[in-house]
């Protein structure tokens, strides 16, 4: 049995593989049907996030990946309906067409998320 995630830069040496936070948790969807998973790719290209790439792939792996990386997992079955969230984080630890940061971007990052920390807390 396949499940279907959602990749970025699928194949390559900066692949990607989407989540979303529960709470304090990185969660990562596993589609049992694969137009549930291109549905969502979809919605979430429709509020300028990145074009994922649906992939079917062993659910052992993973679970096994979400272990080793400290993420959860969830089956997303046909009887649910997910849609993305309403915002998305701005930092990430995977970058678009494996484009790499310097040293000046990662720290105006950081000035950024310290901004936004510091303007939540006025």
């Amino acid at each position: 049995m396949s499940v279907f995630v959602l990749l970025f830069n699928a194949r390559t040496d900066n692949e990607g593989i989407y989540s979303t936070q529960v709470g304090d948790r990185n969660v990562i969807l596993m589609f049992e049907q694969e137009d549930d998973a291109v549905r969502y790719a979809d919605q979430l290209e429709a509020e300028d996030f990145p074009k994922p790439t649906v992939e079917g792939i062993d659910p052992e792996e993973i679970e096994e990946f979400c272990q080793d990386s400290d993420y959860d997992c969830i089956l997303v079955t046909a009887e649910m309906l997910v849609t993305p969230p309403s915002q998305h984080i701005e930092e990430t630890d995977w970058q678009p067409e494996g484009r790499k940061q310097s040293q000046s971007e990662e720290d105006e990052i950081d000035l950024e998320a310290m901004r936004q920390r510091l303007e939540r807390l006025l």
